[in-house]
């Protein structure tokens, strides 16, 4: 009698640690999500920049402002496009660390899972022995 209610325990605690992989593995999919769309990003403005140093000093840049296209300094261009690599470049890293973290902990939770099955197949092979 004991043993199934240890069994019974066993097999909640598997329900909830596969809930627990069900979330990393949807928080790992979304980090994904995320940082596809920041290397498109990174690699729109690394095409902007190039761009830019294409053009001369004197050369008119413009900058679109909702519907209205503003005239802009192609040094502050320039900066504002540099600025903006350096923000998306960290953010990469930041998910790239994430990342890494939500594997890792996909991975602990992945062996405790089969651990916790194999426990629980052994005594269900020790209860039809009985």
């Amino acid at each position: 009698m004991a043993s199934s209610a240890s069994l019974l325990e066993l097999q909640r605690d598997l329900e909830n640690k596969a809930n627990d992989l069900s979330k990393l593995q949807k928080d790992i999919s979304k980090n994904h999500q995320i940082r596809k769309k920041y290397t498109i990003q990174l690699g729109e403005n690394e095409l902007v920049l190039k761009e830019l140093d294409l053009l001369n000093d004197d050369a008119n840049v413009y900058k679109l402002i909702g519907p209205v296209l503003v005239k802009q300094d192609m040094a502050e261009a320039n900066a504002n496009v540099k600025k903006r690599i350096e923000y998306i470049s960290a953010e990469l890293k930041r998910l790239d660390s994430t990342l890494q973290d939500l594997e890792d902990k996909q991975n602990n939770k992945k062996e405790t899972i089969l651990k916790l099955q194999q426990k629980i197949q052994s005594l269900q092979a020790g209860k039809g022995k009985a």
